[in-house]
């Protein structure tokens, strides 16, 4: 299948240059006619000079001014022609490969929204079918309870990510702005991030009595994503490190993580819808390309700008600035 659509595209971008390079020789073509055109009448009409007329020197002269003219003219709407066919050729060929690329992360972005659902259901299913079937002892059901509840509390941030972004996206989504403890707020998600990966390590730095104006669920999400993203990158055995605090300059929300870091050419695009680094077919890490997006749109309604730099040794550090 995939095949097939390289080989569709490959068709359709020769027809297309094919076709533009047709309508430029043709425009090629009509100046060079009309210049021809335009010297012959001017050859006839000198034939049809005679030598003895006293207005011989003006005539030959209009003659040739016109010719002149005739030449500028042609010159000048040639190149204006040109300008318009090459000015709609790129603007047309920007477009479809706008398209193409928007498709091809909407595809991308079915197959993880896929393989994200299908992960979660079927494990807690299999939990509920083997507490169904057998009678464990109370710390295995314990167990099993809880690895239900964190595939549960994965489908419900996934869904919120996808609702979310649509609303955002679409204009559809009220913002909700009410003064809140964003310290508290941060240290709590931090928390649950904790409970939910025990078995990854967390240095948490927030500073206490943060205050700031904004929508709770949103920077709850914001949050989330940031230590969501850094979990799945980030190699099992480092430290996850994740700071909140408060200067001249505004208030900052920083995420480092050790993981493999981000090509500088990727740096930008990460935050694109959809977006994701790599082949979707072959990949390995979970993810829709959601998280990253939400993250800038949700800083943007906030008055905040995120970035991200290289972290040393490696890894990355990505960093939200409220400015308040």
């Amino acid at each position: 299948m995939g095949i097939f659509k390289k080989k569709r595209l490959a068709a359709a971008t020769i027809v297309y240059w094919f076709l533009l390079l047709y309508i430029i020789a043709a425009l090629v073509w009509w100046f060079v006619a009309l210049n021809r055109q335009s010297h012959q009448m001017a050859v006839y009409q000198l034939v049809e000079l005679k030598a003895g007329d006293p207005a011989y020197l003006q005539k030959l002269e209009a003659i040739t001014t016109e010719e002149k003219r005739k030449n500028a003219q042609f010159i000048g709407e040639g190149a204006i022609f040109l300008l318009v066919i090459l000015i709609g050729a790129l603007f047309v060929y920007r477009a479809v490969r706008r398209q193409i690329k928007m498709t091809q992360q909407q595809q991308n972005f079915m197959m993880a929204i896929t393989h994200e659902l299908k992960t979660p259901i079927a494990i807690a299913k299999l939990n509920l079918e083997t507490l169904q079937k057998h009678k464990l002892e109370e710390s295995k059901q314990q167990k099993l309870i809880l690895a239900t509840l964190q595939e549960a509390n994965r489908l419900n941030t996934l869904t919120n990510n996808i609702l979310i972004s649509s609303q955002l996206e679409g204009g559809g989504y009220k913002l909700l702005k009410e003064e809140l403890d964003l310290s508290s707020l941060t240290a709590t998600y931090v928390q649950y991030c904790r409970s939910r990966f025990p078995e990854r390590k967390m240095d948490s730095r927030v500073e206490e009595d943060i205050d700031i104006s904004g929508d709770p669920l949103l920077l709850q999400i914001l949050v989330n994503n940031l230590l969501d993203n850094a979990v799945k990158y980030a190699p099992p055995a480092s430290i996850i490190h994740f700071s909140l605090y408060k200067n001249a300059q505004g208030i900052f929300l920083k995420c480092a993580d050790e993981g493999p870091g981000i090509a500088d050419e990727e740096k930008k695009k990460i935050f694109d819808r959809f977006y994701r680094i790599g082949n979707e077919q072959v990949r390995k890490t979970k993810g829709t390309g959601l998280g990253l997006y939400l993250c800038k749109k949700i800083a943007a309604d906030h008055n905040a700008g995120i970035s991200v730099t290289n972290n040393h040794p490696a890894g990355s550090i990505f960093t939200v600035h409220f400015y308040v």
